[in-house]
């Protein structure tokens, strides 16, 4: 008894190299189109992530020392200022908010002290920065990053 042997053609190799090849390009394809969404994805969320995260700052600013009315828009040093009063034991303090060289600064002063803009401490770093206080109640704070990223919140005052 004789085995008859097939006879192998070239397309019999071609066929599944090909195959395989094709495979290997469409998953290296999709793999580079998920990174450049990733990466995308990232990025935009990064820039949101930090002008929301000031006006968030200062939000909790504002929950944390809503007391008796001792919130209000100000001044310090000619320049519109966010002022948080406090009163201890030693002394009434004020916390300033404001914006002073393409930054959101904050500043401690005890009543009475005197320090300039520059003093203060940098929360973040910004394009433009404004606040305005809507009525009694209510205070809007509109920021515009490095990035030109905008972002607004609107605080209530739950004191007054």
């Amino acid at each position: 008894m004789k085995f008859q042997r097939k006879q192998k053609h070239m397309v019999d190799l071609i066929f599944p190299v090909s195959l395989f090849f094709m495979f290997a390009l469409c998953a290296v394809m999709v793999l580079l189109l998920a990174a450049r969404i990733y990466q995308s994805t990232t990025e935009h969320s990064s820039l949101n992530y930090t002008a929301r995260t000031g006006l968030s700052y200062i939000s909790e600013k504002i929950h944390q020392n809503d007391r008796n009315g001792q919130i209000r828009i100000g001044s310090l040093d000619g320049e519109p200022a966010l002022v948080m009063e406090q009163v201890y034991e030693e002394g009434t303090y004020y916390t300033y908010i404001y914006a002073y060289e393409n930054s959101i600064r904050e500043l401690f002063l005890k009543e009475g002290g005197n320090a300039d803009l520059s003093s203060g401490t940098k929360i973040l770093n910004v394009k433009e920065f404004s606040m305005e206080q809507i009525d009694e109640q209510l205070l809007s704070f509109h920021c515009t990053t490095e990035d030109d990223q905008e972002s607004s919140i609107v605080v209530a005052l739950r004191s007054h």
